[in-house]
């Protein structure tokens, strides 16, 4: 069972996709003890998810999403209803399958979770497991070993369960064939374009229309209430500024972390690559040996032409490109065979040929970098920061509580903190729940901007809570002033009516008109159009073709020819499009890269809803309750 999960990765992984999230590693046990019920989240088959829990999956889902995004991730998107709605069912859905493993006896073996990380190769050497390294990289996450092992304990018995309904998805070759034939299909399509502006003379607005339109939509035309606000921050950072280190704290963490100031002998290298699998045919061997043992007289005869050699014959794309040229690397960056061959030669000597993993390899040294020691001056400004960003975290640690609670107990002013801690009270523009820019660092946490917007913020001027916009940051904000929404005149506003009135009457008429020419065409009248030059048009995604214009294109009957179609765009267009040949796809085309494609995604469609009703009957068979009124509140983060 576990090779096939290990010979299928791709496909169970798209099913956890729909299961997982990156939560903390929580431990198996702990989902089956029971807790108190106004704690919970929800419950599955009296199993509780807790608050705690939750809060967590949110933390984990933001620290991985701002890895990923860097500055670009907005903390946001993961306060939505439907975000939070998605990492509660995420959770529900472990909670089940984890439940119904247990309920079943089933888990993943001693001897497939020793397989797992012994196959892992950042945690091999000389290509054999090595528990240095693996102590080392669990030490380096901030993980134990046992909850390592839990939790991939736990992921394995996920993968299992998802494979066993899986692999139970069945597709009739017929139905395949059918579908593929469909989604591969073909239509040479033309269009014509009927566009607003042509009937912009026949558009007449009455002043009375114009005037109405503002009466009944002032809403539209109000200026919303505008605040200006202040705001503190305290974070690692900030106290980072305010911490020194004494020469002789810099000396001893130096004395104490000696081995971390020796730096490796690096070397460089170029090499040219022929492939050829470890345990490939004898007659495969023979000729790529055949062919690098070629190269290797060429390479003799002329040494400079190395680079021009690896450019022409090397197998490896990464370094072929370049000449060969691999860079500078220590002693444990390369598989032995090749290393050991690297740290054996002079500069610009050439080696004869190497074999490895990879196959066959013929090795220049282009340089060396001597391993040494960085003194105690040259590492004194890291050394100093570390300390001093260590000493932060734990200043931090101490004085977040004490600045939670000075916001709050001295509700009416920001100084107080501010005062405490050194930080500097920093103001925003004007700005308002839609047009954000103004509010500058504050505009990037929902939670935050709603606290400034709230009662208590607006009406009484009272500081907010601190709220944790980021790892180790806290901010604290207050109302300095408030503008009252505004509604604009109707003669600042008329233009801008006219215009828009001008535009929908237009957008109007060009629809009015596509359609009856639309009607014409598939009657089989003559209509006086500018067709496009024709173009291929497919059901895959298209660059200047919306997907509600290709189901248009697809959904015309095609019994007759040339078959008509047509759509209104966005923008007020109404776009008619013939389709003068149809050519359906190649069912049977087994080497067709496309219909392999189909036929897999088949596959994996025909999996996900076996999937989803295994999932059903397991939430029927348990029992799944949700509190809505903390999902809803917020609560738990």
């Amino acid at each position: 069972m576990f090779d096939a999960v290990r010979n299928n990765k791709r496909i169970v992984q798209g099913f956890l996709v729909l299961i997982t999230l990156p939560f903390a590693f929580w431990g198996v046990d702990s989902y089956f003890r029971s807790g108190g019920g106004s704690s919970e989240m929800a419950s599955v088959g009296g199993s509780p998810i807790s608050r705690q829990e939750f809060a967590q999956a949110v933390r984990d889902q933001q620290e991985r999403l701002r890895t990923q995004m860097g500055g670009d991730f907005n903390p946001a998107m993961l306060e939505t209803p439907e975000a939070r709605q998605a990492m509660l069912d995420s959770l529900i859905t472990q909670r089940l399958l984890l439940l119904h493993a247990s309920k079943s006896g089933l888990m993943a073996s001693d001897a497939q979770l020793i397989e797992v990380i012994s196959s892992i190769p950042a945690l091999q050497e000389d290509g054999q497991f090595s528990r240095r390294r693996y102590e080392q990289a669990l030490r380096a996450q901030g993980l134990t070993q046992g909850g390592f092992e839990a939790k991939l304990r736990q992921d394995l018995t996920l993968q299992q369960l998802v494979q066993a309904v899986s692999d139970t998805a069945v597709i009739s070759k017929a139905a395949a064939e059918r579908v593929i034939a469909i989604q591969l299909e073909e239509r040479q399509v033309s269009e014509a374009a009927i566009r607003p502006e042509q009937f912009a003379a026949q558009v007449k607005l009455s002043a009375e229309a114009i005037k109405d339109y503002y009466e009944k939509n002032r809403k539209l035309f109000e200026i919303p209430q505008q605040i200006r606000a202040e705001f503190v921050v305290l974070s690692r950072e900030a106290l980072m500024e305010q911490t020194t280190v004494s020469a002789e704290e810099i000396k001893a963490a130096y004395e104490k972390n000696a081995k971390n100031f020796v730096a490796q002998e690096e070397r460089r290298a170029s090499h040219i690559l022929i492939q050829v699998p470890a345990d490939a045919p004898e007659a495969e061997l023979k000729a790529a040996r055949a062919k690098i043992d070629a190269i290797l007289q060429q390479v003799k005869r002329n040494p400079a032409d190395f680079a021009k050699l690896a450019r022409e014959h090397s197998q490896d794309p990464g370094s072929g490109p370049k000449g060969g040229d691999l860079g500078f690397f220590p002693r444990g960056a390369m598989v032995k065979p090749f290393e050991d061959a690297v740290f054996s030669l002079k500069e610009n000597q050439v080696s004869d040929v190497v074999r490895s993993e990879f196959g066959f390899h013929i090795i220049r040294l282009t340089g060396i970098k001597p391993g040494k020691v960085r003194s105690l001056d040259e590492a004194r400004d890291s050394i100093a920061a570390e300390l001093k960003l260590q000493a932060a975290g734990r200043k931090f640690a101490e004085a977040a509580e004490t600045f939670s609670n000075m916001v709050y107990e001295q509700s009416d002013s920001l100084q107080p903190a501010a005062g405490k801690f050194k930080l500097t009270i920093r103001q925003t523009g004007f700005f308002d729940q839609a047009n954000r820019a103004a509010a500058g660092p504050l505009a990037g946490n929902e939670k935050l901007f709603a606290a400034l917007f709230s009662d208590d913020a607006l009406k009484n001027r009272r500081n907010t809570d601190a709220i944790e916009v980021a790892p180790n940051t806290l901010v604290a904000a207050r109302v300095m002033e408030v503008r009252p929404a505004e509604l604009r005149s109707f003669e600042a506003v008329k233009g801008d009516i006219e215009r828009k009135l001008a535009a929908g009457e237009t957008a109007r008429l060009a629809q009015k008109d596509g359609e009856e020419k639309l009607a014409r065409l598939q009657r089989g009248e003559a209509v006086a159009l500018a067709w496009g030059q024709p173009q291929t048009v497919t059901r895959s995604p298209m660059r200047g073709l919306s997907p509600e214009a290709q189901r248009v294109i697809f959904a015309a009957p095609a019994g007759k020819l040339p078959a008509y179609a047509g759509i209104g765009l966005p923008n007020g267009a109404y776009v008619m499009y013939r389709i003068s040949q149809v050519r359906p796809g190649a069912g049977k085309g087994g080497d067709d890269q496309r219909a392999q494609m189909q036929r897999a995604q088949l596959a994996q469609l025909s999996g996900t809803e076996d999937f989803n009703a295994y999932l059903a009957a397991l939430r029927e068979r348990y029992g799944v309750k949700i509190n809505k009124a903390a999902l809803a509140k917020g609560d738990g983060e």
